[in-house]
């Protein structure tokens, strides 16, 4: 199987904080550097043309607009409608009765524009171009502009929440079954879900894959955006996505204090200040997640040249690439955000077994535990994560649980009736 080596940078945050702007000038400092980058967006707002200051070529009936903007840096704008629909035909030719099968479907009755009132449909998508494009190993990194934090940690859970649905209402075995069937509806059906699950599954692979991919939040020194940075790092946490960073925009720069008793100077030391503490009240909040200072540069740089300037700072507050993510195995997957088991003590029927997997929430009140079958179902700060359990607590039921220092821990016993004494402590 071939290692891919292409290293994916998520880029979150709200609008209006410069994310477009730190992630044109990240990857400037990326291809200065030597590497070969892409940047794409995902936001559906496309600032990132706004931020280069040009237009993409996006053609009729084209998916994608890529354009080199200096040597070793390439950009992207995905029309996700245009993905959508360019998918939606291939499913149409494979399911159409022109192929010779008839399949009792319909799909002609569907406009691809109804899709794209479901929920996170067109994200997805965009998610799996990204993908193929870090599979293909043409780049070295690819810098990922993402909607805005809330709606980029829903996109995350996207994949799970696809892959779980659809094995709970066609589950694998099933499938396989269908496509060596047969029934020819069936069997062409199954092998469409299969692409599904194929693509589906490498979205999520590479989302969880700490060695490749890491996600940068980026906010502001204001004091309203305390909570949400702190909401953030407990969802990304909870999701098993890597947080490398916490960059703070737009701070002040220090000055001399000489002329204070002028108003200007007083507002500017004032709000220096203030923002000063708000940094210092982050520091506190996110401990182990290194937090970064990127100073007010004036008017939001638009255009390559502004971007160019901007890439030089970019150097001093992020350093090398390739200091952000790890390359020691061993602190990656201390980090990984997956959870880990254990027996905490005794054995057989009389064995407690732990589950501890990170997880620095914010408001205690907001979680929430729950199982459904094999799978546990953890809520917190908004956000839900379903978690597979290990064999050996598909026989157990829960005890207990707390909160322990930015972890989870879940205590599980033996189920008599799943475990007789006999089955000994197989995990």
């Amino acid at each position: 199987m071939t290692k891919h080596t292409t290293r994916v940078d998520l880029f979150i945050g709200k609008g209006g904080v410069g994310k477009t702007t730190l992630a044109c000038a990240t990857a400037m400092s990326y291809a200065r550097a030597g590497r070969r980058v892409l940047v794409a967006s995902l936001d559906q707002a496309h600032s990132l043309g706004d931020a280069l200051g040009f237009r993409f070529p996006h053609d009729p009936g084209t998916v994608t607009g890529i354009a080199t903007v200096q040597p070793g840096l390439d950009v992207i704008e995905v029309d996700s409608l245009a993905l959508l629909e360019d998918r939606f035909r291939d499913v149409v030719r494979v399911l159409s009765p022109s192929s010779g099968h008839e399949h009792g479907i319909d799909l002609a009755a569907l406009d691809p524009a109804e899709l794209t009132g479901l929920p996170g449909v067109q994200e997805l998508l965009m998610l799996v171009e990204i993908t193929q494009f870090a599979n293909e190993d043409d780049w070295d990194v690819i810098v990922v502009d993402c909607p805005p934090s809330a709606d980029m940690l829903r996109i995350v859970t996207a994949p799970d929440t696809l892959l779980g649905y659809l094995d709970r209402i066609w589950p694998p075995h099933a499938r396989a079954m269908s496509t060596i069937g047969t029934d020819l509806r069936q069997a062409v059906l199954a092998a469409t879900a299969e692409r599904i699950v194929k693509a589906v599954t490498e979205v999520r692979d590479l989302l969880a894959d700490h060695r490749r991919t890491g996600a940068r939040l980026i906010t502001v020194a204001e004091r309203v955006t305390l909570a949400e940075s702190e909401r953030v790092r407990s969802a990304a946490a909870l999701l098993g996505l890597r947080l490398d960073a916490v960059v703070v925009n737009k701070v002040l720069p220090p000055t001399s204090p000489d002329g204070a008793e002028h108003p200007a100077v007083h507002w500017y030391l004032n709000r220096r200040g203030e923002q000063l503490a708000v940094i210092a009240e982050l520091e506190r909040a996110m401990p182990g997640i290194p937090l970064l200072i990127a100073q007010h540069t004036g008017p939001e740089p638009i255009g390559l040249t502004s971007l160019a300037a901007l890439s030089y700072a970019v150097d001093t507050i992020i350093g090398d690439a390739g200091h952000m993510l790890s390359d020691s195995p061993t602190e990656v997957d201390a980090s990984s955000g997956e959870p880990v088991v254990r027996c905490e003590s005794g054995t057989g029927l009389r064995a407690i077994y732990t589950l501890r997997m990170p997880l620095p929430v914010v408001d205690a009140s907001t979680l929430r535990l729950g199982r459904v079958e094999d799978d546990l179902i953890v809520g917190a700060d908004g956000v839900r994560r379903r978690v597979r359990l290990a064999p050996v607590l598909r026989r157990c039921t829960v005890d207990g649980a707390e909160l322990d220092t930015g972890h989870l821990v879940v205590r599980f016993r033996p189920d008599p009736e799943l475990w007789p004494e006999s089955s000994g402590d197989e995990r």
